[in-house]
């Protein structure tokens, strides 16, 4: 299921979030940049990608692999950058209002040096080299299934037939689409056990979500989640009426300045 966007507005600008989204996009850019001044990609992620069997033969020589990777994707492609930047948008932001920004982009640090461990521990003799923000961003998902497991997400309606009950879009909870997310990421890791080829490192993307279900307990210490619209049950996503000028025979209506 692909989720394009929740309901839950925050209550600050979440300036970490847009940092993390925006150094993604210049690392991308500028590996971009680097091939088309002619060096090679492999070479690039070689040199600033997390290599296993380096880290380990070499770790004061390589330790620094851990945190570039976190931020390198895969420049040949859009799509790899997009998934992973869509969904640090839509849940991201949200983590860090509850969290606090310093204590977001910790937790968020922290979720990714679990992903690369877990990724680690599973091929060590790996020499292909890891990239992207997929790990940190599962740890970013634990959390808000955590903290707001019933808030509504609206996401791609993937069957086909149901697009003639229930529109292109659905409405689920947040548990369920991170779920899914988290049981593909799964089955999909015990799949890939053995196989040496390049690929998807499922098991960063689990390392990264253990991670985030244990780490939000403690920098949710002394803070609170706020309350928020609960999904209620299997539907489309509802139409909001569009706002209403007020017409010149009538006063503006005060907005509470305790509502957001």
């Amino acid at each position: 299921m692909l989720p394009l966007r929740d309901q839950l507005p925050t209550r600050k600008v979440p300036v970490v979030n847009y940092l993390l989204i925006a150094l993604n996009l210049l690392a991308f850019f500028w590996l971009r940049s680097m091939i088309s001044a002619g060096f090679r990609p492999d070479r690039l992620l070689s040199v600033w990608g997390l290599v296993p069997v380096q880290l380990l033969s070499e770790p004061t020589d390589a330790w620094w692999t851990v945190f570039s990777s976190m931020f390198l994707h895969d420049p040949t492609g859009w799509a790899h950058l997009g998934g992973n930047m869509l969904f640090l948008w839509i849940f991201g932001d949200n983590v860090e209002d509850a969290m606090g920004s310093l204590r977001y982009a910790a937790f968020y640090v922290l979720s990714g040096i679990a992903a690369a461990g877990a990724q680690i521990v599973i091929d060590p003799g790996s020499t292909i080299p890891m990239v992207g923000a997929s790990g940190a961003i599962s740890g970013v998902l634990a959390a808000y299934a955590s903290l707001y497991p019933r808030s509504p997400i609206t996401v791609l309606n993937p069957i086909f037939l149901l697009w003639f009950v229930f529109g292109l879009f659905l409405e689920l909870p947040a548990w369920l689409v991170i779920l899914e997310y988290f049981v593909a990421n799964l089955l999909n890791g015990l799949g890939s056990i053995g196989l040496r080829s390049g690929g998807v490192a499922f098991f960063a993307h689990l390392g990264g979500f253990v991670a985030g279900l244990i780490l939000v307990h403690l920098f949710m210490v002394g803070r609170s989640a706020r309350e928020h619209e609960r999904w209620q049950h299997w539907r489309a996503p509802p139409r909001r009426p569009p706002a209403r000028r007020a017409g010149p025979w009538e006063a503006p209506r005060r907005r509470d300045p305790w509502s957001w």
